[in-house]
């Protein structure tokens, strides 16, 4: 992580950087700026387009970037090549990936080639930023299942967004290259001794020493390992690598990499005398200030087995307002136009709830494709909108997922079986007189239908559907999903 006099200093800095990465100007310059922003695709339109988004949150070094980058970035010019790392800790990336994954994604649709790190060497030793405690260390194998996951999952995403949202608006442009590489591929080759002999004779004791993750875990009970305080070192050699091999010169990372993007820096401009640049992105946070992911508890997986596409979905649909428009700024590709007419619908007629919605489509469709969005729009309708058709028409996945999200029930269905027997076998209601006057007075419905009279015998096609499912609500909110045997 950045010390805090590096910190002060971009803060401060001026032109590009001072110029663009600050508060949002008002609605009518907002737009006078996209009108411009539309005409000049000159120097810097990339970073000023995604500082004004709130997307690239630093850039390191500040006056360095600021006097290359802009002309670098130029159309015309030949490619940049940008890199970001994931380290397969889980065998599955997770929604405080996704701004990292945005970020490679807008240099990719600028024309830029792209390259995600899946950091099958590193994720033995652990990155020390941003933690109290070492993390518990993998073993070999589960390091490797899990980047096999990884890899999977970034290569759904690279090809969910060309597939979807390139064609349509590439407009004749060239969509960058993408490639999903293992550091374990370089670094498990690296001898020891050649290591330190070479890259780690140009990095400095007192550098790492100064980073305020290091700084924090010294004077800490539990201290610091080796292997962690190496972890910025071979970080940085991934760096070296991929210029050398790949002619890389970006890497993107969160908020609390820019300790470790320093040392890449560092590191390749020592050994090979030409500049690179660091870009950072916000880290998403919950509404308690943690952020998300496994070790907070708190991930929302971008796989389907550990997160479906309808718990995705229900994720974005739930912000709240305050922080939805922020959202559809970083996580969608919509034009900042389009995202100020959302809102402005918005302000009159929030009951439609319409950009927490769009931004929920943008982001299940990225993760998992057109048939994701539509089974999550499907199980919203059944659960929440209590739909017979989109009941009937949900896959057993679909059940299964929905099942996560509301207690199932399978029962045998015999001769006479009423509302007050179903309510009761799915322990649904209290039994005695209290269950009873629930469904009189009109707090159960069974796919939709409200029910008043417990002694309704069940109907096969209304009170059970074609597929063998009942969906049976209690109250407003409470909900059973039956599955007749």
């Amino acid at each position: 992580m950045a010390a805090p006099t590096l910190r002060r200093r971009l803060g401060r800095a001026r032109g590009l950087w001072g110029g663009l990465c600050r508060v949002p100007p008002p609605l009518p310059l907002r737009r006078r700026a996209h009108e411009q922003a539309r005409r000049a695709r000159g120097a810097g339109g990339l970073l000023a387009a995604q500082c004004e988004r709130g997307l690239f949150q630093e850039v390191f070094p500040a006056q360095i970037a600021e006097e290359q980058l802009p002309g670098l970035l130029e159309p015309g010019r030949p490619p940049l090549t940008a890199y970001c790392g994931f380290d397969p800790t889980a065998d599955s990336l997770h929604v405080g990936h996704l701004l990292a994954l945005t970020g490679l994604l807008h240099f990719q649709r600028a024309g830029h080639n792209v390259i995600a790190v899946v950091g099958g060497a590193t994720a033995r030793l652990g990155d020390p930023s941003g933690r109290e405690r070492a993390r518990e260390p993998l073993p070999a194998e589960q390091v490797r299942a899990n980047a096999r996951g990884l890899r999977a999952g970034l290569e759904r995403l690279f090809q969910n967004h060309r597939e979807l949202f390139w064609g349509a608006v590439a407009g004749g442009g060239r969509l960058g290259e993408a490639a999903v590489l293992d550091n374990a591929s370089w670094l498990g080759r690296e001898p020891l001794l050649d290591f330190l002999g070479g890259a780690g004779g140009r990095l400095r004791m007192g550098t790492l020493l100064s980073r305020q993750s290091c700084q924090a875990r010294l004077r800490s009970p539990e201290g610091m390992s080796l292997a962690e305080f190496l972890y910025p070192a071979l970080q940085a050699y991934d760096f070296l690598h991929l210029h050398r091999h790949h002619g890389c010169r970006v890497q993107l990372g969160g908020a609390d990499q820019m300790g470790n993007i320093m040392s890449g820096y560092e590191l390749v401009t020592k050994m090979t005398g030409t500049d690179v640049f660091g870009i950072t992105v916000p880290l998403i946070t919950s509404t308690t200030g943690d952020k998300l992911g496994k070790t907070a508890g708190n991930a929302v997986w971008l796989n389907r087995d550990k997160t479906s596409p309808f718990e995705l979905y229900q994720f974005f649909v739930r912000q709240q307002d305050n922080i939805v428009e922020k959202y559809l700024k970083l996580f969608t590709f919509l034009p900042l136009e389009e995202i100020d007419h959302i809102m402005a619908m918005h302000a009159k007629e929030p009951e439609k709830w319409g950009p927490q919605k769009r931004l929920a489509a943008e982001v299940t469709k990225l993760v998992h494709g057109r048939e994701g969005l539509e089974s999550a729009k499907r199980c919203t309708k059944a659960l929440y909108y209590s739909s017979v058709e989109a009941l009937e028409a949900m896959s057993d996945q679909e059940l299964q997922e929905l099942c996560r999200q509301a207690p199932s029930v399978e029962l045998m269905l015999e001769p006479g079986m009423n509302v007050l027997d179903l309510c009761r076998k799915a322990n649904a209601i209290l039994d005695g007189p209290s269950g009873y006057q629930k469904i009189t007075a009109g707090g159960v419905s069974i796919n939709g239908i409200r029910v008043t009279n417990p002694e309704t015998v069940l109907i096969l096609g209304q009170h059970i559907l074609k597929n063998g499912v009942s969906l049976l609500r209690i109250g407003k909110k409470n909900y059973y999903i039956i599955k007749w045997l």
